[in-house]
């Protein structure tokens, strides 16, 4: 059996394809329990936060396993399987585990060093246990990034690297100064009391926001959030609860919002917003103008194309473009007497593309007749000039700053372009995060990562002959217990003493015997392609096949039971 991983992220798929595809929990549930139940998987884990959608298996078949795995994720996220493929990736064996030791340290989150993805492994965990898909690889492989992650946050600055997601939002928030100059004094609005938003609004309250409300569709979740807010602050902060229908109201007093629900529609619609801004400012939070033609600016279209090919046309018809016309007044600027003549004289000849039939070229001719007319008398027609578009309207400083950190998203994106509104969400954290510089500390992150990888694998390898080679000495101790019992028919007067000192020796004797090779052959295997040291080990003393799986199913058994008292 072998690992595979299936999934996307904001590295390979954009925003709106995430945002689709995101899974409630019970959709994850059901995942779950369908990924066992297909041919190629044994096991299965659903890893889904807030920028990624991944489906770990232990699959018998590789090309199999990708079809399935790729058409269960389609399934159960309602993106069609044709649109979603283009956006998958594939890890296998100890590329999987590469991927997952790597998105434990964090070195594939959008913000590079977050340590909140740790917590939500250990959901991952948790929640495949719960509901029994997960078995010996794993739980193996999960508690093994856990404790990855942890190596890394503990002995190496990848913390210096980066921040919460939380924390980067609001940087951005506050235009990259300081986030705690920004804050303070603020009143905010924190919408939701899961992990993210606790997190959201505990690091209001250090940054030392005025006040902070939390509004929760389950009310006495958002009062535990407050409460323990205003027992915990430092300093200490004003905090209180609101249901949910209290927002539109909550968001009219608040200079900052943060969400971050389990709602698959929107929570804030442009429309709440522009609605909570013009209550704080009298003022209409229109649509602001965010770049592109003014529309009081006078600015024709080109007259339609008529590139032509015959002789006589004064033009260099070669270096004419699509969409300008041989007969407007674009195609004559600029040119002298002469040479208008001879233009008009050509169009008289209606020597123009049959796509200008309808034109009337004589009419053309008539214009440009009289253009030369006047070129005659001036010298040059003087050429047009486009008239200069109007400037931006400076936008207005932001009275409402919120930070959308939902998937799907809980603020309407039409947000971004109210004037008085700074809107951060994924898709803008993505694309700041981009190109954000990485700690020296990820290269030390990187290497534990590879050493980890080796060693995961290397124990997963030896675990794989285990099996064997209990297998053998147990056939060992039942050949020492047959010649025992052997000699007992033939000494029947044996003394229980000498006995004794005959089976201890023969067990040694044995022991010895097996000692070298079994511990070679488990350092054989540990090792890249040594996965067949097991079956040559089983051919060479002719190993009973059902004796080996039972050792197997018996620790796996044992396992499981410890497994069962929870992720580390």
């Amino acid at each position: 059996m072998s690992l595979l991983v299936v999934g996307l992220s904001h590295r390979s798929a954009p925003v709106s394809v995430l945002e689709r595809a995101a899974l409630s929990a019970d959709a994850q549930a059901k995942l779950l329990q369908d990924t066992v139940a297909a041919e190629p998987a044994t096991e299965a884990g659903v890893l889904a936060t807030c920028n990624r959608i991944e489906l770990y298996a232990d699959v018998d078949k590789f090309h199999a396993g990708v079809a399935e795995l790729s058409t269960l994720l389609a399934q159960h996220s309602g993106v069609g399987l044709e649109e979603l493929t283009p956006y998958l990736y594939v890890h296998y064996e100890d590329r999987a585990v590469h991927h997952l030791f790597s998105v434990a340290c964090g070195l594939d989150s959008m913000v590079v060093g977050e340590g909140q993805i740790l917590g939500q492994i250990k959901d991952s965990l948790a929640r495949a246990q719960e509901l029994h898909t997960a078995g010996r690889l794993l739980n193996d492989l999960f508690q093994q990034a856990l404790r990855v992650g942890k190596r890394a946050h503990s002995e190496t600055g990848i913390d210096r690297a980066g921040q919460s997601l939380v924390t980067f939002g609001l940087e951005q928030l506050a235009a990259g100064g300081d986030v705690t100059a920004w804050a303070r004094g603020k009143r905010a609005l924190v919408i939701g009391a899961g992990s993210m938003s606790s997190l959201a609004a505990a690091t209001l309250a250090r940054a030392g926001v005025a006040e902070i409300v939390v509004a929760n569709r389950t009310f006495d979740r958002a009062e535990r959030l407050a409460q323990i807010l205003a027992e915990n602050g430092e300093p200490v902060i004003v905090s209180r609860a609101v249901p949910m229908e209290s927002v539109p109201a909550e968001l009219a007093r608040a200079d900052v919002a943060v969400s971050c629900t389990g709602a698959t529609g929107l929570v804030l619609t442009a429309e709440a917003v522009a609605a909570s801004v013009e209550g704080r400012t009298g003022t209409p939070a229109a649509l602001a103008f965010a770049g592109g033609r003014p529309e009081h600016a006078d600015i024709r279209p080109l007259p339609p194309t008529s590139v032509g090919t015959d002789e006589g046309c004064p033009l260099d018809l070669s270096a004419v473009q699509p969409g300008f016309s041989l007969m407007g007044e674009a195609a004559v600027a600029g040119m002298d007497a002469a040479t208008l003549e001879q233009h008009a004289a050509w169009a008289a000849g209606q020597a123009v593309d049959r796509r200008e039939a309808a034109r009337r070229p004589e009419a053309d001719a008539e214009l440009i007749t009289a253009l030369a007319a006047t070129a005659a008398t001036v010298g040059r027609i003087p050429e047009r000039r486009r008239p200069e578009p109007a400037p931006v309207p400076v936008r207005p400083e932001p009275v409402l700053f919120l930070l959308d950190l939902a998937m799907p998203r809980d603020v309407d994106a039409a947000a971004h372009r109210l004037a008085g509104v700074r809107l951060v969400d994924i898709e803008s954290l993505a694309e700041a995060s981009a190109d954000a510089p990485m700690a020296a500390d990820v290269d030390q992150v990187r290497r534990i990562v590879s050493d980890e990888v080796a060693a995961f694998g290397a124990a997963q390898r030896a675990a794989h002959i285990t099996p064997t080679v209990v297998a053998l000495r147990a056939m060992a101790a039942d050949v020492v217990a047959g010649e025992i019992a052997r000699l007992d028919g033939r000494l029947p007067g044996l003394d229980d003493k000498h006995r004794a000192e005959i089976t201890q020796t023969v067990r040694r004797v044995v022991d010895k015997l097996l000692h070298a090779p079994t511990v070679r052959v488990k350092q054989l295997a540990a090792e890249p392609g040594g996965a067949g040291y097991a079956d040559a080990l089983r051919t060479l003393f002719d190993l009973d096949q059902e004796t080996v799986a039972s050792v197997s199913r018996a620790e796996d058994s044992t396992e499981k039971n410890a497994e069962n008292r929870g992720p580390a």
